[in-house]
């Protein structure tokens, strides 16, 4: 049986050495952990899911270079169960940059995640800046744009998702009853938690 108390483990063996993207993964599973604390809604496989989005980019598990991809390729050849390597695949508008990079049919092979955990999962990942800071997911989509150049595919994706994923956020927000200005507000669900001990899918 896969604990989220594994994904916890893997992501820092994966990415624990690789600085704020390490803050910013270990942050998300954070928000995710509380709000799980809260809600039932957030589920054991969003939580893992929070914990291990970003995984693809580790130096050992880079494939393709497109990180959604490559991180759920990986969790499959872990034995991930097949709804967090769902999550994994499709967080944050992940579909638009398949397209923009080429690997459209590759990414289509991945299983498809239920849309509410998926809204929710998007939530998460964009209340948590680059460094691990609460962030308004406007100004998170904002400053994806402002880290690319133009003719980055990530620039072009994020162009192209930008309200889609907002809706998304927000749909995730209406779920869990949070406010529209969350997390800046309401910001309890934020930072470390070690709730993910015990914890299963």
């Amino acid at each position: 049986m896969w604990l989220v108390g594994d994904s916890v483990e893997l992501a820092r063996k994966c990415v624990g050495g690789m600085g704020d993207r390490w803050v910013h993964l270990s942050a998300v599973g954070g928000v995710a952990e509380g709000l799980a604390t809260r809600s039932d809604i957030v589920t054991e496989s969003v939580v893992s899911a929070a914990w291990l989005h970003d995984i693809g980019y580790s130096h050992d598990i880079v494939v393709t270079g497109f990180h959604p991809l490559d991180g759920a390729r990986f969790l499959q050849s872990m034995g991930c169960p097949d709804e967090v390597v769902a999550l994994v695949g499709h967080h944050t508008g992940a579909a638009y940059e398949a397209e923009e990079r080429g690997l459209i049919n590759e990414w289509g092979e991945l299983p498809t995640p239920e849309s509410a955990a998926l809204d929710v999962l998007t939530m998460v990942d964009l209340a948590v800046g680059p460094a691990g800071q609460p962030q308004l997911d406007i100004d998170r989509v904002a400053g994806m744009l402002n880290r690319y150049d133009e003719d980055d595919p990530v620039h072009r994706a994020v162009t192209r998702s930008r309200d889609l994923l907002l809706a998304s956020s927000a749909r995730g927000k209406r779920l869990l009853g949070l406010p529209d200005d969350w997390p800046l507000v309401a910001s309890e669900g934020m930072g470390d938690s070690q709730s993910h001990r015990g914890m299963q899918l």
